[in-house]
């Protein structure tokens, strides 16, 4: 998860002093590393060759996962301390660099043939920016594939709210190793979502609600079983268009 949020609360979401911790819970947790990144790495499908923009890459395990596969993965993070770990895992020559994602990204037009954004959009409030640099740096009929809280989970298990239509923020304590991590999440309704996808220029081509890896079945037994039970996140698959008048970057 990532890392783009309320930066004028320095308490709150604040990767770079519980980093660590967090790298280390991702690594190996079930909705991380059984659920939610084998998730986003099938619906990338054959990435070898694609040039793919890692958007809140954190230490950068899904950065690997597409690398492995023959991609040219770029990452950016809120985070310097992310980004940080992220260098021990891929390398001094790794391509990586400290960006808000509310804010416009270092790259050229068309720069990439896919943007991964894991985790990354309940963080924001407002999805337009972030949206509308997503499609700037990807070619037409490049691919955004991102993965979000589920509505079910953000409106009836963590505190819930009576609104599902209202776009609202919330709160809570995230233990991380052994130590509370205060985080702040916004939440919207589905179609909040996908017309927030069509404004900035995407047509959704898939929507997924995958199940975990059945190889965490006895690594996490009853952890696995409510997880398969019950959606955690959101996966969208949604395609650049090509600009009215322009041409393909």
């Amino acid at each position: 998860m990532d890392r783009a949020a309320d930066m004028s609360d320095h308490s709150v979401n604040d990767y770079d002093r519980f980093a660590e911790a967090y790298a280390a819970e991702n690594e190996h947790s079930l909705v991380n590393a059984y659920y939610e990144r084998p998730a986003m790495t099938a619906l990338a499908g054959d990435v070898a060759g694609r040039r793919i923009l890692d958007a809140g890459c954190g230490s950068g395990p899904l950065t690997a996962a597409l690398r492995d596969r023959g991609a040219a993965v770029t990452g950016v993070d809120a985070s310097a301390g992310m980004l940080a770990l992220a260098r021990r895992r891929l390398g001094a020559n790794a391509a990586l660099h400290v960006a808000d994602l509310r804010d416009p990204l270092p790259f050229a037009d068309g720069a990439f043939d896919d943007v991964v954004a894991s985790l990354v959009l309940h963080y924001l409030e407002d999805w337009g920016p972030t949206l509308a640099e997503f499609r700037r740096v990807l070619r037409p009929g490049g691919r955004l594939i991102a993965s979000v809280d589920h509505p079910f989970v953000a409106y009836t298990i963590r505190e819930p709210r009576p609104d599902y239509f209202a776009t609202t923020s919330y709160t809570f304590d995230w233990l991380l190793g052994g130590q509370p991590a205060p985080m702040r999440f916004w939440r919207k309704p589905l179609h909040a979502m996908t017309d927030a996808f069509t404004a900035a220029g995407f047509r959704v081509t898939g929507i997924s609600e995958p199940q975990p890896d059945p190889a965490a079945r006895d690594l996490f037994p009853d952890a696995f079983q409510a997880l398969a039970a019950g959606p955690c996140f959101l996966f969208f698959v949604v395609e650049a268009l090509q600009p009215t008048g322009g041409s393909d970057g």
